[in-house]
Order: C-alpha cells, then structure tokens, then sequence
C-alpha cells in the first residue's frame, strides 16, 4: 500500500525520532531548509517508497506528522 506523508515544517525540531523509526529508511532530514524555530525538519526522500506505516506519526512528541493510506 502507498502512502503520502505531510510535515508542518515550519513546527519540525528536527528530533530525528521519525528518521529513527521509519523501516524504509526513506524519512531524512532536511539540511537545505531551516525552517523559522531555526531547526531543519524532517522530509521524505521518496514518496513512492511510502508503505503508510505511520511510524513517523505515532512517534512525533508534536504530531506534526500526518499519513495517509493511498
């Protein structure tokens, strides 16, 4: 099953705690944005790898994180 994962970057503090549990090792973050808090967030290198786990989202201490089933 796909999936589509949304980040509110602009919340991110880049934890790392969604890199840290994703098992298609496909969540990574971001060093090219820093977003306003001054964190660079967290991102999907590849969107088609998604399995829609939720992982990242279950873990995330602010929910920034949102998946969805496609």
């Amino acid at each position: 099953m796909a999936g589509k994962v949304t980040f509110l970057q602009d919340r991110c503090k880049g934890c790392e705690l969604c890199v840290s549990v994703c098992p298609k090792k496909i969540v990574v973050i971001d060093l090219t944005i820093t977003n306003r808090k001054g964190y660079h967030p967290a991102t999907v290198n590849d969107m088609d790898a998604c399995i829609a786990c939720g992982s990242c989202a279950k873990i995330c201490p602010d929910s920034i994180i949102t998946v969805e089933r496609l």
